[in-house]
């Protein structure tokens, strides 16, 4: 299903969780994902607070970890044996990031073996400049065909899917790629947004915490391991889309 190329947030110990469950589904498109919708006023500036799913780092300093994938945290996530990167080839990171309540958490990723270290630096830099990040978790299977609701806003990494649109294997799917706060930097495409109820930040001339721009220090950071922004494409614009093979 289209749609997959943003995952929606239910039934998660998340506080976007939370909020989806509380909004109902929306029309869908015959392309699959949802209709586009003004955003709701309690999100035109959103700054929720993060609910923590992993202990928060003790002294609230930046920590991260790296090592194989847990059977526990490969069994709820979305690989499957046909996935195009083996269990052995992928790592489990852990890292601190500051919320907009100002606190320190800590998020997971799923990321590809080789290129694990250098993600953790990028967040590390993101901790360092004080870069808001609403949450950050592992994808689970039920939310690739969850209905969309449209406010999600997980950070993540690797996700099982195609690309969007394609039949090929999206970048997340050998862990190459992280999107960033997705509500703040919506993907778009002609009248698709995504996530659905993001329109609001389709302006980027109203700054607002947890935005992307070009050249600052979320681009920097992951410029710096040689990594692309979407938000540079044309067409779509993919503002929270980074990515080792810049696609």
């Amino acid at each position: 299903m289209l749609r997959l190329v943003i995952v929606a947030v239910v039934g998660v110990l998340a506080c976007t969780a939370a909020a989806s469950a509380e909004r109902p589904p929306l029309p869908l498109r015959p392309d699959g994902y949802g209709v586009a919708q003004p955003t709701p006023p309690d999100l035109v500036d959103r700054s929720l607070p993060t609910r923590d799913v992993l202990p928060p780092p003790a002294d609230g300093r930046f920590v991260s970890t790296v090592g194989p994938v847990p059977d526990d945290v490969l069994a709820r996530s979305t690989w499957k044996p046909e996935c195009p990167a083996p269990p052995a080839d992928l790592r489990y990171v852990t890292v601190s990031f500051r919320g907009f309540d100002g606190a320190a958490h800590t998020g997971e990723l799923i990321v590809a073996a080789r290129v694990a270290d250098d993600v953790a630096a990028v967040f590390g830099e993101l901790f360092a400049a004080g870069f808001p990040i609403e949450e950050m978790r592992v994808v689970e299977p039920s939310e690739l065909t969850a209905p969309p609701t449209g406010d999600d806003n997980n950070t993540t990494a690797f996700v099982c899917r195609p690309a969007v649109g394609l039949t090929r294997w999206s970048a997340h799917a050998r862990g190459l790629a992280v999107d960033v706060n997705p509500f703040q930097n919506p993907y778009s495409k002609g009248d698709l947004v995504l996530p659905e109820l993001a329109s609001s930040y389709l302006d980027r001339s109203h700054d607002r915490p947890g935005m992307i721009h070009d050249g600052d220090a979320v681009v920097r950071a992951f410029e710096r391991i040689g990594w692309k922004w979407g938000g540079r494409w044309t067409s779509p614009v993919d503002r929270h889309h980074f990515s080792q093979t810049g696609t």
